[in-house]
């Protein structure tokens, strides 16, 4: 997949086990990164199993994508789908139709959520980074539906926490968290590791760790429990070193496994394996 900036991504060596990417976006067309080029999910799919990645979650984060995600994991034995509103989506349509547009957003994805390849309620939860203080009431109500209707199902919930961290874990356990919770796109510090860990919700990185400024984040992966640890793309965002402002997919999820072996300790071959446990003890088997 050729990205808008710089030219075709340089590509990874294939895995020496296979490995699930936890979290993308097969749909998405970000002109910002694809230019005019039209992802192709079916050659994405394609490609990525060609290095050792083959199996994805296809992640529906406003309606239109999650009726697409829902339709596409029919077709395709290789993915399984999670759908929600997006707390930034959920603040946008209080904010431009009011609280009704949310409720029957809200209605159409627990029908969504209850098809048979949808291994996940997510991502939900807050986003403080995009959406001001009036936004948070209607991230909050809508994170909280959320977060029944995954215990309601008995789903996988898969968290979006961005400059929220409190907030996020103050309404896991007032509401009660289900019994399986994934951090998306971790961020947070040791700390907040620690807490994860603590009550057993799993932790999903990108290619974010690669960077050269998120020491925080290789630290905090030091204190992620080995049954705990999940990897992702978040593609066609947060491509990993060396492809940073390309369009990123599950092809390139190879640099951020072997960033993330490297900074554990561990041998490729046996961290991919337990990667791939992991994966299929939250989503799957499929």
């Amino acid at each position: 997949m050729a990205g808008a900036r710089g030219g075709p991504p340089q590509l990874p060596e294939p895995l020496l086990h296979p490995v699930v990417d936890t979290h993308c976006h097969l749909d998405v067309h970000d002109r910002s990164l694809h230019g005019d080029v039209q992802p192709d999910a079916v050659a994405s799919l394609e490609q990525a199993a060609a290095v050792g990645v083959t199996r994805v979650v296809q992640i529906g984060c406003d309606l239109p994508s999650a009726r697409w995600s829902v339709d596409f994991v029919q077709k395709h034995s290789s993915v399984v789908a999670g759908v929600a509103i997006h707390p930034n989506d959920a603040a946008r349509l209080v904010e431009r139709q009011g609280e009704a547009a949310l409720d029957a957003a809200l209605a159409e994805i627990e029908q969504l959520a209850s098809a048979p390849r949808v291994h996940a309620v997510g991502e939900t939860g807050l986003d403080y980074y995009r959406t001001d203080a009036p936004g948070h009431i209607a991230q909050q109500r809508s994170f909280r539906f959320h977060i029944d209707l995954a215990k309601r199902l008995g789903k996988a919930l898969v968290i979006h926490d961005r400059d929220a961290h409190e907030d996020v874990i103050d309404i896991l356990l007032q509401q009660g968290p289900p019994s399986t919770v994934v951090f998306h796109c971790f961020s947070g510090d040791a700390a907040i590791a620690r807490i994860c860990a603590e009550h057993g919700w799993y932790m999903s990185f990108a290619g974010v760790v690669t960077y050269p400024n998120a020491d925080s984040l290789r630290t905090a992966l030091l204190e992620v429990p080995d049954e705990l640890v999940l990897t992702e793309t978040d593609a066609p965002y947060l491509p990993p070193v060396p492809n940073r402002g390309k369009a990123n997919a599950s092809t390139l999820m190879p640099f951020t496994v072997r960033a993330m072996a490297h900074v554990r300790g561990c041998q490729e071959a046996g961290f991919a394996r337990q990667l791939w446990e992991n994966s299929e003890r939250v989503f799957g088997p499929w």
